[in-house]
Order: C-alpha cells, then sequence, then structure tokens
C-alpha cells in the first residue's frame, strides 16, 4: 500500500492534543524548531494559525501548523512541520505536506505558500525542494523563505 494512504491529517483537538506534545524530533534537528507544546499554545492565542496531528496508520506521528491569513510576501505560511524521530524516513513528511497544501487549497484559495527554514536544515531542504517550493533568496532573520505558487486546477 502507499504511504499516501497511511497517512492523514486532523486538526489538534481534545483528543490528539497530548499525543502531539509528547512528539521529538531526532536531537540534531532540536535547534530548528520549537516545540509542539509552544505552537499549540501560539495557535491559542494567534486564532488564524491552524494546528494539525499527523498521523500514520493511526498513530500520532508528526504535527505540522499553517497560516489562514496571508502574511509576507502576499502568501500563507507554513509555521511547522515535523515528524517524530521514530517515524523519520518514511515518506510521512512528504505525504503529510501534500495534504496541508490541499487543505489549504480547498479552504483558504490559496495562491501562494511560503515556508521558512534554518539553512543548515538539510532534510527541511530536500523535502521542500521535492514538493516544488523555490528559493527567491528571501531571508527572514535566521530562516531562509521558499515558495510554492499555487496553480488553480
Amino acid at each position: 500500500m502507499l504511504i499516501k494512504n497511511k497517512v492523514k491529517i486532523v486538526e489538534v483537538n481534545a483528543e490528539n492534543w497530548y499525543e502531539c506534545c509528547q512528539l521529538e524530533v531526532a536531537p540534531d534537528q532540536l535547534e530548528f524548531i520549537e516545540s509542539n507544546a509552544v505552537s499549540i499554545a501560539q495557535s491559542k492565542f494567534e486564532t488564524t494559525l491552524k494546528p494539525y496531528a499527523i498521523y500514520f496508520e493511526n498513530k500520532v506521528a508528526g504535527f505540522l501548523m499553517f497560516n489562514s491569513t496571508p502574511e509576507e510576501l502576499d502568501a500563507y505560511w507554513v509555521y511547522r512541520i515535523m515528524v517524530d524521530k521514530g517515524f523519520q524516513g518514511k515518506g510521512i513528511g512528504k505525504a503529510a505536506t501534500e495534504l496541508m497544501i490541499l487543505e489549504m487549497k480547498e479552504s483558504f484559495d490559496v495562491d501562494r505558500i511560503v515556508v521558512g527554514y534554518h539553512p543548515d536544515n538539510k532534510g527541511a531542504h530536500r523535502l521542500y525542494a521535492s514538493l516544488g517550493f523555490v528559493d527567491h533568496g528571501e531571508r527572514f532573520g535566521r530562516e531562509m523563505a521558499v515558495v510554492k505558487e499555487i496553480h488553480p486546477n
């Protein structure tokens, strides 16, 4: 069975928020991302942020969060994407990111998505490049911002 058929994203809710908070990235990735607990708390104060649990075979395997309104670069921003260290290397992050892009297109009629990440995060670079995100040289603090243009179907 394809990995895509085993991955789904579900808005963070009373049943899955604590599991999301328990997820961990690999030690060499810690400097690149905020904890999921901080992200979930942030979404309660910045209500345009939409946090989601990533499920793999009905287990919480990751977390992602994006903004539901355009920001810098006249784009919708992805704030977080992480896959727990025990689930990495299976294609879950790519499948979840594709689902997130579809959700953003359907819910908010986006035409541009931006994600920022640390230039040393090689895994993030490979993931976003494989999904058509392009580096146009935009930088925000210590992060580079890559852009995906969304074309209407």
